[in-house]
């Protein structure tokens, strides 16, 4: 059996796509087996046909739409023959040796369901990755900026592991998306990723649910991979903050009942009221939130 099928979720990225497998192929040598799979999400940049003519070691699963990121996933996972799964972002490029270690150090652990890496910036910055898991408390203190007044507390910054230097492995309770290693076996038993999360916190949904199965999630600083934030979701940032908002709620609604995603809207409103006065698009998101009922957010 293969060790390691990566699954990358394409859509109008292929210049980020190229410059993703160029680290994939300069990881070399490896010990750990792979597959590459790429799920092409109707790209209109080329991305299919290039994969066609110039990469015959790709599986390609071609879609006729954009179905969102984690529908994405599933469709690749469907086709993936590897004991696990490296879901990876087009624009997150693995340092020589990462995936080994990613792969080495779960094996070790047979209670992990899902492992991820330190990331930095393209300037060698450490990107903060660790989170914990979503409360209309935590999302206040982000969206209400509390944590910044201050960022080291375990209270006010928990959302962000407030004290975490990133500097050795820990149990976490989700890490942001960019590129996570997650036991296949695992994954199909929670059902994979939940279609309805279009865009955003999808992973935060599925860790959350592997963690309710008893299913433990780290954090690996001996594996690095660079990662441009925002370079999949710059296109269209209105939107992209509006499917934000709405993942938001949803994961409220799913894990801490109506009342909380009702709260958990107020809190967002409050928070684009307070960038409103020096960002037109969030002028824009507020008058779209003011419109949304939380009915309406979730459909």
């Amino acid at each position: 059996m293969t060790d390691v099928s990566v699954v990358i979720v394409s859509y109008e990225s292929r210049e980020l796509l190229e410059r993703c497998f160029g680290a994939l192929d300069a990881d070399v040598p490896h010990t750990a087996s792979r597959e590459l799979i790429v799920v092409d999400q109707a790209s209109g940049d080329g991305t299919a046909q290039w994969l066609r003519s110039t990469r015959p070691d790709v599986r390609l699963v071609a879609l006729d739409r954009n179905v969102g990121f984690g529908a994405g996933n599933n469709h690749g996972a469907r086709v993936a023959g590897g004991r696990w799964l490296l879901l990876l972002n087009s624009d997150a490029f693995v340092d020589p040796g990462a995936i080994d270690e990613l792969v080495h150090f779960a094996d070790r652990r047979p209670a992990i369901a899902a492992v991820g890496p330190r990331l930095h910036n393209a300037d060698g910055s450490l990107q903060r990755s660790c989170r914990g898991f979503p409360s209309v408390w935590r999302i206040a203190t982000e969206y209400l900026f509390l944590r910044k007044l201050r960022p080291h507390s375990r209270l006010v910054n928990s959302f962000y592991c407030g004290g975490f230097a990133h500097d050795e492995p820990r149990r976490v309770d989700w890490l942001t998306g960019a590129v996570l290693l997650v036991r296949r076996a695992d994954f199909e038993a929670a059902g994979g990723f939940d279609e309805a999360f279009f865009m955003y916190s999808e992973e935060v949904d599925l860790m959350r649910r592997l963690a309710d199965r008893g299913r433990e999630t780290w954090f690996d600083p001996a594996a690095g991979v660079t990662h441009l934030w925002g370079g999949t979701t710059s296109r269209d940032p209105g939107r992209n903050y509006r499917e934000q908002l709405r993942s938001h709620v949803r994961y409220l609604d799913r894990h801490h009942g109506p009342a909380a995603a009702r709260r958990g809207r107020l809190v967002l409103l409050a928070g684009c009221s307070l960038r409103a006065p020096y960002s037109p698009g969030h002028r824009q998101a507020l008058r779209w939130l003011r419109g949304q009922s939380v009915e309406e957010l979730l459909r």
